[in-house]
């Protein structure tokens, strides 16, 4: 298979075989991983938080 070939397929792959999101599915999807992703940032957050000042208690102690 030659290059120009492979780029053909790939060209013909993209413009007839894939289903692209609309805008509204796009601005969607985006949304919901910009929320998921301040969860998480706040979750690890937290966690460190609360991690620090355990440490910080436990060597308050020795």
């Amino acid at each position: 298979m030659n290059i120009k070939a492979y780029f053909a397929d790939v060209y013909n792959e993209l413009i007839n075989k894939v289903s692209w999101p609309s805008w509204a599915e796009l601005q969607s999807s985006a949304t919901i991983v910009m929320i998921a992703s301040v969860i998480i940032a706040v979750g690890i957050f937290v966690m460190d938080f609360a991690f620090r000042h355990i440490m910080d208690f436990i060597y308050g102690m020795l």
